[in-house]
């Protein structure tokens, strides 16, 4: 270890469209949602993260709520480099004089372009970063899961985050062939909304929303251990007065289906590119799931049952990008597809 290394914080960042999670020395050190508060008048950014989530679709006229990511990418430069700046001075709360160099690991999606990429880069830079590295959602999700991505040995990865499903054929350290498509947790809450309004009649924001897909959401109408019917409490639209109804996991799994359905599809299309000798690979390991989306009661055996294949949900599906990321920090000599 040299002396320079004192003055360098090694951070990996999982920069997702729901939530941003950075690990430091192994540990997770930050994990809130991705947004910002701003103050409308003087452009000010006013909270980050959880603070700024408790003001989302609460908020009067002169403050303004933010999601710098959306489908996967930078959408508002400026925010994004507010947002991971105030996650970053999370880490040292204390420390206010001497603000070392940082050497960042970020995840992107594996179907972005080159100016998407472009965008992260530059973020980190002006957030502080001396060096920025980039690895695919896909590939630290593997490493995450605990798969060796070095073997010549196929293996197929669906991770469904906030803003992308990302879907990968992984061997030899390198995605044999993805496909990455805009429909993921974001999708699944905008549908929620879409048929809280059309069968109750009912008005519920993105946040209450999201509440009934953590509570009730299913992606079968049939699975074990039901969850009991939620309170939803929103705007009646024909009286205009608030009221309260009950939703059943049920409802909500007729809600998703045709989301659950065109990523299914995906799933479909990437087998079909899939080279023969890495399919016979993956009838024997079988799928793996990462990202928040997967937590979605009975999509795993929704999954198996459309591909007839084994589906495996990762331990801790909403860190196993994060966690992977943080192990490719740790190697960065080591893992040559990590993009400088």
């Amino acid at each position: 270890m040299g002396v320079f290394d004192l003055f360098t914080q090694e951070i990996a960042i999982d920069l997702g469209t729901a939530n941003t999670i950075i690990i430091h020395n192994d540990k997770v050190v930050v994990d809130e949602p991705s947004i910002v508060a701003v103050d409308r008048m003087t452009g000010k950014i006013i909270a980050v993260g959880k603070q700024a989530m408790q003001m989302h679709g609460k908020t009067h006229e002169n403050i303004k709520t933010i999601r710098p990511l959306k489908d996967g990418v930078i959408a508002d430069f400026h925010a994004a480099e507010h947002m991971i700046r105030g996650m970053i001075k999370m880490i040292n709360p204390g420390r206010k004089m001497f603000q070392p160099s940082l050497r960042m690991v970020i995840c992107i999606p594996s179907g972005i372009t080159e100016v998407e990429k472009r965008a992260v880069r530059d973020s980190a830079e002006h957030a502080g970063a001396k060096e920025v590295y980039l690895i695919h959602e896909p590939m630290a999700a593997a490493i995450g899961i605990g798969i060796d991505v070095e073997e010549p040995m196929g293996n197929m990865i669906i991770d469904i985050g906030g803003g992308t499903s990302e879907i990968a054929v992984i061997a030899l350290g390198g995605i044999v062939c993805d496909k990455s498509i805009r429909i993921a947790g974001d999708e699944f809450t905008a549908s929620i909304e879409e048929y809280m309004r059309r069968q109750h009649n009912i008005l519920v924001g993105e946040r209450t929303a999201e509440r009934i897909k953590i509570e009730v959401g299913a992606a079968m109408t049939e699975i074990e251990n039901p969850p009991p019917d939620f309170p939803v409490h929103g705007r009646d639209l024909m009286t205009g007065i608030p009221k309260e109804i009950y939703v059943s996991y049920m409802e909500i799994a007729h809600a998703l289906d045709k989301s659950i359905a065109k990523i299914e599809e995906a799933i479909l299309n990437a087998l079909e590119m899939t080279p023969p000798e890495l399919s016979a690979d993956i009838y024997r390991t079988g799928i793996y799931l990462a990202g928040g989306g997967s937590l979605l009661r009975g999509l795993d055996k929704r999954i198996s049952l459309k591909t007839k294949l084994p589906v495996h949900v990762a331990d801790d599906p909403l860190r196993a990008v994060a966690r992977g990321t943080g192990i490719a920090l740790k190697n960065i000599d080591k893992f040559p597809f990590l993009l400088k």
